[in-house]
């Protein structure tokens, strides 16, 4: 049935250019469009209700009607709708939200600057560590390092970062001085024999390998997320961050922890650095930082990067970095109340109650006929679409066999996150309860054997 012309459909392909959307596709198409949200649940504009496995993008910690954190938006508004944090300015909840980052950072840090994205605050945290480097007498040492299929953002620098091809062609992209190391997913690129350890010390022998090659003098700090997000939700081996770890302190390399997703309760500790051993000198984190009722995202830097920053503004006058809305006082206010409640429901107790939850639905499904693997953790998981389980051989790209998953999802009342390589993601808000999970996973089934059905009769071999 041809929508109505004046319906938000059609004037939504008249006149919105989607992120991460073909265009040609939603020019035919057209968009799901969501009026309302309730808890775990939203409803597009026709009265049909989802519950969003993926917590919109990886991010509504809280779910969609957390009325506190609106009468947190509120009052600020009508207190101070808006100063900055320019030229030593400052407002009452930039400096709370500072300190309590501070209180419950995973390692000793010293100062927090803010932005308003992840691209952003990885964008931010790598003129931060040129800029170091330049006021510390290293100007060579500038090359960063970051990993096939991680995530970071796509800012310019920070899409650099990504590594994932639809982030760089057409772009122009990477910018030089990124480089890519291995993607560290045991599943397809473990060796015959190997042992999750023996993958582990290969990664970090390529790793070191790198830098001799780039020169230790030149390379300046790596880039990585606890478990590696949109790149596919790929789940660290046994031994990883440990051994790679030691090869960054080997050459004086920074790290720098993508907390964008991992950060505040999903990976089952507060902080993925913690679940994972990590030892960041630069932190950064966005997302459900606020439940992402409002945009915000944080750096947060130790003493050794605070110093030298210091003492390249204090040579030049000023450190000529920041954004109109840094540390905008309605989106700290909301931020705050958000890590109040955290606080006050036990998010990391609620999490390694519930995670285990997810964790077995993901798992109860390794056996179907078209999951190769079930991975994840705490609160965060994929199942990947495989044509042969025994080769872990992928579907055809061209077929957008997750995507027609999705599409059978959403028929069952779910939205789902489609990743790159046949991945189908869940990451629900955290608030979620054993019984919404129970109705995930029994949708998801009925999805994944309507697929498989539908596929049979195609002539795929699926067995």
């Amino acid at each position: 049935m041809t929508p109505p012309r004046n319906s938000n459909a059609v004037r939504d392909v008249a006149n919105v250019l989607h992120p991460y959307t073909d265009a040609r596709a939603h020019q035919a198409n057209g968009p799901m469009v969501i009026t309302r949200g309730e808890g775990v649940r939203v409803w597009d504009d026709q009265g049909r209700s989802y519950i969003d496995t993926v917590a919109g993008l990886w991010c509504a910690a809280l779910g969609f009607s957390n009325e506190r954190l609106v009468e947190a938006a509120a009052a600020q508004m009508r207190k101070l709708p808006f100063y900055h944090a320019f030229t030593s300015k400052s407002h009452e909840p930039v400096i709370d939200l500072s300190e309590m980052l501070i209180e419950r950072a995973p390692v000793p840090m010293s100062k927090v600057f803010f932005a308003n994205s992840g691209s952003e605050a990885n964008d931010s945290a790598m003129k931060m560590i040129w800029y170091f480097n330049n006021a510390i007498g290293r100007p060579q040492k500038k090359k960063l390092i970051a990993r096939i299929k991680g995530y970071h953002g796509v800012t310019v620098a920070a899409a650099s970062l990504t590594g994932l091809p639809y982030n760089h062609k057409l772009f122009d992209l990477p910018i030089a001085g990124v480089l890519h190391t291995s993607n560290p997913h045991f599943y397809h690129e473990g060796r015959e024999g190997e042992s999750e350890q023996d993958f582990s010390t290969r990664m970090a022998a390529e790793l070191e390998e790198m830098i001799l090659r780039e020169g230790p003098d030149t390379v300046a700090a790596m880039f990585a997320e606890p478990v590696m997000g949109a790149g596919g939700v790929i789940v660290p081996p046994a031994g990883y961050w440990e051994k790679i770890q030691a090869v960054l302190k080997k050459y004086d390399v920074l790290l720098v922890a993508d907390e964008v997703i991992c950060g505040f309760g999903r990976t089952g500790n507060y902080w993925g650095s913690e679940t994972f051993g990590m030892q960041p000198d630069i932190l950064v984190c966005a997302k459900a930082l606020s439940s992402s009722y409002l945009p915000i995202s944080a750096v947060m830097v130790n003493d050794r990067v605070f110093q030298g920053l210091a003492d390249g503004s204090s040579s030049l006058g000023t450190w000529g970095h920041g954004f109109t809305y840094s540390g905008h006082p309605v989106a700290a206010a909301v931020a705050v109340e958000t890590l109040k409640i955290y606080d006050e429901m036990d998010l990391v107790g609620m999490v390694k109650r519930t995670g285990p939850v997810l964790q077995a639905g993901i798992q109860a499904l390794a056996d179907h006929p078209l999951v190769g693997e079930a991975r994840g953790v705490g609160m965060i998981g994929a199942l990947e679409l495989v044509e042969d389980k025994a080769t872990k051989r992928n579907f055809d790209a061209s077929k957008k066999i997750a995507v027609r998953a999705q599409k059978l999802c959403e028929a069952q009342g779910l939205i789902m996150r489609v990743l790159p390589g046949d991945g189908i993601a869940f990451s629900p808000p955290l608030v979620i309860s054993a019984d919404e999970l129970a109705e995930v996973f029994t949708g998801v089934t009925r999805a994944l054997d309507t697929l498989a059905v539908e596929l049979r009769r195609e002539g795929f071999a699926i067995v």
